[in-house]
């Protein structure tokens, strides 16, 4: 089975006032059927309250991250599929939930991880 990451960034959130609760509701509902399908590996929202730090190999820091780079912001979860139609399958129910387009990623074997 592979993992496969289904992402969105923040600014794809556009939802009226009026329906955040019921977003919450409906995207937690889907989490929890990927838990209780056994298939939910982890999940969360950046914290963009937290500004990021770039860390390169001699241990320096800098603020922010790659200056080329778009912000890494949003949601993601990582589900555990047999297949890319079910992972489709997937970030289909989320982008409902959500009320916005998913991103779908299939993460590369690693037989370490």
């Amino acid at each position: 089975m592979a993992k496969y990451l289904i992402s969105f960034p923040s600014a794809a959130m556009v939802v009226p006032d009026s329906e955040w609760e019921a977003v919450g509701r409906d995207s937690h509902a889907v989490i929890d059927e990927a838990k209780d399908a056994g298939v939910y590996v982890f999940g969360g929202g950046i914290d963009e309250s937290v500004p990021s730090v770039l860390v390169s190999a001699d241990g320096a820091i800098v603020e922010g991250g790659y200056p080329w780079a778009p912000p890494l912001d949003g949601g993601f979860t990582v589900l555990e599929l047999p297949s890319r139609e079910e992972a489709i399958a997937w970030a289909s129910r989320i982008a409902k939930a959500c009320r916005c387009a998913q991103e779908l990623r299939v993460f590369q074997f690693d037989p370490q991880s």
